[in-house]
């Protein structure tokens, strides 16, 4: 058994690490909030939110796999080309934002254990991650990239050393009580517009084709099996630590009354109600994630903008073979930092990269469904119903979401 276990996560990649970036620590500031702010109340949005993320992201996955390209570079090829500018363009700023808030969080948590300079500690990690992801070879950060996933397990650790209502969080989980208040129903377009993201689609599928291309193999039913399994454990995993995240604060802090509105925050937070170790893994986990989270948003904006302007891209190739590719990972981050410099709240950055994520949202899963189901693209490798139903899904959910943006703000 514990051979087969070893095996089943050494096969795990894109999907996994595909999930796990997206608890990055605007994410975990967005579950942190819902948790302070509603308690229990909105644990189910994690269950809701499993069968539509595996759909998309498999069906992001499979594209990589059977075409051994990006979305931008499949797009180009068989759909107006405006469209793709104007999404790859979109993405670059909305990543850019996320990335500078990601930042924030990330410092913002440090300095709760060593004193240190905000801007010096965001300058500090935006130039390691450039450099690492510039420097180390392919299968390095992928093992880098998989080592920071761990990092998310600190948050199921935290939730087990606080005192916990578990009847209401099994009511909460799976007998939701909805309500037409305002910052609940705009709580819920932030958890969702947060959990299925655009950058995500253009990550996974960049990173299976180069997966692919590097293995040197046609595609065959195995490796299809392989990814599907991949991206449900990795989706499994992103939302089990939404689901601990949100219960872990709900239990403490909406318990006793207190509001917050970054990660760190609530990591502070934490210290008197739960205790020392608690507010640590707290720490410790939004920095981890941000570690991993940045150089993926970071990565499909190059991905993205390579494919569409045409440059060489990949993180299996060195910087003189790709130089656009490294530029547009380098700019993304160091604007991102830019953003600190003007002293914007990173709530705002979130609320901007939320906008422009909730306006590419349903565009590119209208693309992923036209892509997915093109015979002359995909060949036997279409959707089935079942995934066409969890995609549509999430289309109208994405939709709806965009219009409760603009109804309710």
């Amino acid at each position: 058994m514990p051979g087969k276990i070893k095996s089943f996560f050494r096969k795990l990649g894109p999907g996994l690490i595909t999930g796990a970036a997206d608890d990055d620590p605007s994410g975990i500031a967005t579950y942190s909030l819902a948790g302070s702010l509603f308690g229990y109340r909105l644990l189910w949005t994690a269950v809701f939110s499993f069968p539509l993320m595996v759909a998309v992201q498999e069906t992001c996955g499979r594209i990589g796999l059977v075409t051994k390209k990006g979305l931008a570079e499949i797009t180009k090829e068989h759909y107006p080309r405006p469209v793709v500018f104007l999404i790859s363009l979109v993405l670059f700023a909305a990543n850019t934002f996320n990335i500078g808030a990601d930042l924030a969080g990330m410092s913002e948590a440090i300095r709760l254990l060593i004193p240190l300079p905000q801007l010096v500690v965001s300058l500090v990690l935006a130039g390691v991650m450039v450099f690492l992801i510039i420097k180390l070879e392919y299968d390095r950060i992928v093992m880098v990239f998989k080592c920071l996933t761990m990092a998310l397990f600190s948050y199921v650790l935290a939730f087990f050393l606080t005192r916990q209502n578990y009847g209401e969080i099994i009511r909460s989980t799976f007998l939701p009580v909805m309500s037409l208040d305002r910052n609940y129903i705009q709580t819920v377009l932030a958890i969702f517009g947060t959990t299925i993201s655009p950058y995500l689609f253009f990550w996974q599928t960049s990173d299976e084709a180069e997966n692919e291309i590097l293995a040197k193999k046609s595609v065959s039913r195995h490796s299809l099996r392989i990814e599907k399994e991949d991206t449900v454990a990795g989706m499994f995993f992103s939302n089990l630590v939404m689901y601990f995240i949100i219960a872990t604060v709900a239990g403490t802090l909406f318990v006793s009354g207190k509001n917050i509105e970054t990660a760190a925050q609530a990591a502070q937070a934490l210290r008197p109600l739960a205790g020392d170790l608690a507010s640590v893994l707290f720490t410790v986990g939004i920095v981890g994630t941000g570690m991993l989270a940045i150089p993926v948003l970071s990565g499909s904006a190059g991905y993205a903008l390579s494919e569409t302007f045409g440059f060489h891209e990949g993180l299996n190739r060195k910087f003189k073979q790709a130089p656009g590719f490294y530029t547009i990972i380098a700019l993304s981050t160091l604007l991102g930092f830019g953003l600190n410099l003007v002293g914007i709240s990173p709530i705002k950055y979130l609320f901007y990269s939320a906008v422009l994520n909730g306006l590419v949202s349903p565009i590119m899963i209208v693309l992923l469904l036209l892509i997915a189901n093109n015979e002359k693209i995909m060949g036997k490798y279409r959707n089935g119903r079942l995934v066409n139903f969890l995609t549509v899904t999430t289309l109208l959910v994405m939709t709806a979401g965009v219009v409760g943006v603009f109804v309710i703000h």
